[in-house]
């Protein structure tokens, strides 16, 4: 089987990964705070690892204070951990439209919404933009928002590990309050389940550092009447030392991953950029496209069928097929709370959207018949 996402492990990573799980620490041990240190160097910016993406999310959402006052905005396409992480901290989940040329987050729609919520006498606390498929979002002007309506920002970079906006690799922390990473199995590099939160605000990381072991300290000395005490309600949300070692491997291929991931996006947008009924994704021209996706949009009606028959189609030839995402107000938790009439180009992009396989292993054969076979379903 062909899928549309695999995680690629050599050698290294496996020696790597065997070194920890043979030293004295497997759990928390200095591969975690070299993974960190190291993310620090790439990123510019402070590094705390987490067991997930989503534990990055909730553990944001901690350090920022939200509660149940409070509004965090989002968009309808995305993983439901973006939404649910703002329900975890208690605060009302609010979603604004995408922009149908970018993918990303629609500025216009996000303005007119805080000005209508400013006329309400709401505030919006924070907003979690998501650098969809790899394309980041037109940071310069959300930061601008940012400081105009005094809110926030979180950037769900997960899918944008590797990306570069205004040619600038370490983009993210530049312009969000607060990054958090994936290193799930299909992302562009991996440890099995885990994440991460960057900022430039060393103390946002020394709060998350914190949560992430239970709200506990440690004391190093005996001036404190106990060695450890638990300062805030905190999670066992700690990434372990072999994850981290495989971590620290990974990241070294992460322009070679990048490289390769670019290489089949561009087969593919020469063999369906003039192909009826097929958009290729777009790439905002400040930007250098990471593609831990490649979304591409079937107009179906157009050719009288459907995304499951085309999802059965390529599962008949061998090839796996996924849709991201379901908009978070078509999942049955959600539906009560949005209508879906107020986000058309999300509910467009939906009916239309599939992510066809990309990974650095995907062999140019399978690019090949992934192509042909998509050529075929649309004549």
């Amino acid at each position: 089987m062909i899928s549309y996402g695999k995680h690629f492990i050599d050698n290294q990573d496996i020696r790597e990964a065997i070194k920890s799980l043979k030293s004295d620490y497997i759990t928390q041990g200095p591969n975690v705070s070299l993974f960190e240190k190291k993310l620090k160097k790439k990123f510019s910016a402070h590094a705390a690892v987490v067991s997930s993406g989503t534990a990055a999310l909730h553990l944001s959402g901690k350090a920022l204070n939200w509660n149940s006052r409070d509004i965090v905005l989002t968009v309808p396409i995305t993983f439901v951990a973006t939404a649910n992480t703002v329900l975890y901290s208690g605060a009302k989940l609010g979603l604004v439209d995408i922009d149908p040329r970018t993918l990303n987050i629609d500025l216009n729609i996000l303005e007119k919404k805080l000005k209508l919520m400013q006329k309400k006498g709401k505030k919006v606390k924070s907003l979690i933009a998501v650098d969809y498929a790899g394309n980041p979002c037109d940071w310069e002007n959300i930061k601008y928002l940012s400081k105009k309506y005094n809110f926030s920002v979180i950037n769900d970079n997960c899918h944008a590990i590797g990306s570069k906006y205004k040619n600038s690799f370490d983009y993210a922390a530049k312009y969000a309050d607060i990054v958090t990473h994936s290193y799930h199995a299909v992302k562009n590099i991996t440890t099995g389940e885990g994440g991460s939160v960057l900022s430039k605000n060393l103390k946002i990381i020394d709060r998350i550092k914190n949560l992430r072991t239970h709200g506990l300290n440690y004391f190093k000395n005996n001036k404190k009447k106990s060695f450890y005490d638990m300062e805030n309600l905190g999670f066992n949300y700690r990434l372990t030392d072999f994850q981290s070692a495989i971590g620290i491997s990974q990241l070294k291929k992460i322009n070679i991953f990048v490289k390769k991931r670019k290489e089949i996006a561009n087969f593919y947008d020469k063999a369906f950029k003039k192909i009826n009924n097929i958009i290729i994704p777009p790439v905002s021209k400040y930007n250098s496209h990471s593609y831990h996706l490649y979304p591409i949009q079937i107009d179906f009606e157009k050719i009288n069928s459907n995304k499951k028959s085309f999802f059965e189609y390529m599962k008949k030839e061998k090839v796996l097929l996924q849709s991201h995402y379901l908009p978070i107000y078509r999942h049955s938790f959600y539906k009560k709370k949005f209508n879906l009439k107020e986000y058309p180009a999300s509910e467009n992009f939906y009916k239309k959207q599939v992510s066809i396989p990309i990974y650095y292993s995907l062999k140019k054969k399978e690019i090949a018949k992934v192509i042909r076979l998509i050529k075929n379903f649309v004549k």
